[in-house]
């Protein structure tokens, strides 16, 4: 099983390969791909160097599957090259998220879906995959009818450069600012680029990934998602409307069986989730649930979640897992 990881030296590619060799995937050769100027440098994996290579180079050696994380534009440029030569590739960018031709899998929820014919699979934004996990069992029992989630998003999910910035800040030292403001002792507003409906495109992609994973256009989605000066992961506020009654010891035992997703709530005893504790972990964190009184059918809850694990590295590999179980992806 030859596996290229596409963006190899970035944040997100590290723990990639970090989890290939956690999870005991069954790689026999990586192959590590990053920008020019980080090809001919090496990375460890199995405890051995391993030199990273360019595109052009990763793709003549026909890897089985490639995990890309590399931005949207690399992926547009070679996830159709990966593919003609029988390559599977799981693409963190958004490049294929909303393509009607492509899957967006949450393997929890809809690895089912997969199929042989499936060369480019995406894989959904970091702040949708965790809020997805604990409600697309609320879904199945109670119809979701409209969804208003304000997120608390790690700066990781902005990269290195991102954290230098805060590191800086912290230290009293002038750098690159990734940000239009200082991100240490402050919040922004400000996830993404502003789109016309004033929105950004990280809170747009709440509203339709959300759609498109749970099958269902007609849910209602209110997202503002907001970048805080924390590394350990994402933490969201969701207020959800159901179409049918509920009962909130329903809702606990539904989430307590759900795999993946640990209930964490108990509020007299202080436990809730909290990234501090959600961080290298692959589990989608729930608690603070509460019956909204203004609203008929209205939950209240708070969902936390490593954002670079299950928010994109884990959630990779196990549509990675799914694909190599189910014998949807070839090997020579």
């Amino acid at each position: 099983m030859k596996v290229a990881v596409v963006g190899a030296t970035g944040m997100v590619g590290r723990v990639m390969i970090k989890l290939l060799m956690e999870r005991n995937f069954p790689v026999t050769e990586l192959i590590p791909v990053a920008s020019e100027k980080s090809v001919g440098s090496e990375i460890e994996f199995q405890g051995l160097p391993v030199k990273v290579v360019s595109m052009e180079d990763a793709a003549a050696r026909k890897p089985h599957i490639a995990l890309f994380s590399a931005g949207g534009g690399t992926s547009t440029e070679w996830a159709p090259k990966f593919a003609e030569v029988g390559c599977t590739v799981i693409d963190n960018s958004s490049a294929w998220r909303m393509s009607p031709d492509h899957k967006l899998i949450v393997p929890e929820i809809n690895a089912n879906e997969l199929t042989k014919t499936d060369k480019i699979i995406a894989n959904p934004n970091c702040s949708t995959i965790q809020m997805v996990m604990a409600l697309a069992p609320l879904h199945k029992e109670f119809w979701l009818k409209r969804i208003v989630v304000s997120t608390y998003q790690s700066i990781t999910g902005t990269g290195k450069k991102a954290v230098e910035q805060m590191q800086n800040e912290r230290e009293g030292k002038t750098g690159e600012m990734v940000y239009p403001y200082k991100i240490d002792q402050n919040c922004l507003p400000h996830c993404d680029v502003f789109m016309d409906n004033d929105y950004t495109k990280e809170e747009m992609k709440l509203v339709k990934e959300t759609q498109k994973i749970l099958g269902d256009n007609e849910i209602g989605v209110a997202a503002t998602a907001v970048r805080v000066p924390v590394m350990g992961g994402h933490s969201e506020s969701v207020n959800v409307t159901f179409h049918k009654e509920f009962l909130l010891s329903d809702v606990r035992k539904i989430l307590k069986e759900t795999p993946g997703v640990v209930l964490q709530d108990n509020p007299t005893m202080n436990i809730y989730p909290m990234p501090l504790h959600a961080h290298n972990k692959d589990e989608v964190f729930v608690g603070r649930l509460r019956i909204d009184n203004t609203m008929p059918n209205t939950l209240n809850m708070w969902i936390v979640a490593d954002n670079l694990r299950k928010g994109a590295a884990t959630n990779a590999i196990q549509i990675a897992e799914y694909l190599v179980e189910k014998e949807l992806v070839g090997v020579s």
